[in-house]
Formats: C-alpha cells, structure tokens, sequence
C-alpha cells in the first residue's frame, strides 16, 4: 500500500501544497508544531533518508531550500529549522519549522489545531512567496 505521502502526491488525499516539481513536494503539515510547518518530500516514495540515490538526496535538500527561503519571507520567524525523524511514515520527509525559540522544534510538545482557512491563508503566502523566487 502506497504511504500517506504517496496518496498526497497522486492528490487522492487533499493536502495544503506549497510547492511542486517534477520530483519533489511541499505540504503544510496537518499536526503542526507552529504555524507554518511544513514537510518537503520526494516524489518517489523511498523509506529512508540515506537510501535515496545520491542525485534525488541532492535535488531534494536544494528543493527543500527553496521552500524555506520562501517560507521565511511568508512566516513571521528568526529561521527555519531542519529536522528529518522518518519514523512516523515510511516515505522520506523533511519537516521544515519555523523558528522563534527552541522550543519550536520539540516535537513532544501539542501540536497545534489550525482552522482550514487558517491553514489555507498560510499555504498562500508560502505559495506566494515560493513564486516570487522564480
């Protein structure tokens, strides 16, 4: 059975998509630590991580900068953090966090419960912001 990222990319389950290419996609995630958290996955779906080939593991971190380039200019933050965890699906991801203090990359902490037009108003200005970088 394909991964709920699979489902995402094939758009048989709804997502909030920032961004997209022909091997990579970005998403608000659904359980967010804060406001404008977001998962960067490949295309193809791959368990873990270090098993991609070299060139899609490549294509994916430069893809995953873009985003959070775009991302920093539509969240109000100090940065962006990184975190790859990969357990709780077995489809590789990227969750990229905006940052304000420490506190906001601890995922033991509730997630938050955003509205769906909360959730599409921030999906907007990343989408926005991720067309301005060309």
């Amino acid at each position: 059975m394909s991964s709920i990222f699979s489902q995402i990319i094939d758009r048989k389950i709804p997502a909030y998509i920032v961004a997209e290419d022909d091997h990579h996609i970005a998403f608000l995630d659904i359980m967010p630590l804060v406001k404008g958290h977001l998962l960067v996955v490949p295309k193809k779906e791959v368990d873990y991580i270090f098993d991609l080939d070299d060139e899609l593991y490549c294509s994916l971190q430069l893809f995953a900068k873009k985003v959070a380039i775009a991302q920093e200019k539509a969240i109000r933050c100090t940065r962006i953090g990184v975190a790859v965890i990969g357990l709780d699906v077995p489809h590789v991801h990227i969750h990229l966090v905006p940052l304000k203090s420490m506190d906001d990359i601890n995922f033991s902490r509730p997630k938050l419960k955003l509205s769906d037009d909360e959730m599409n108003r921030i999906a907007e200005k990343i989408r926005i912001a991720f067309s301005e970088l060309g």
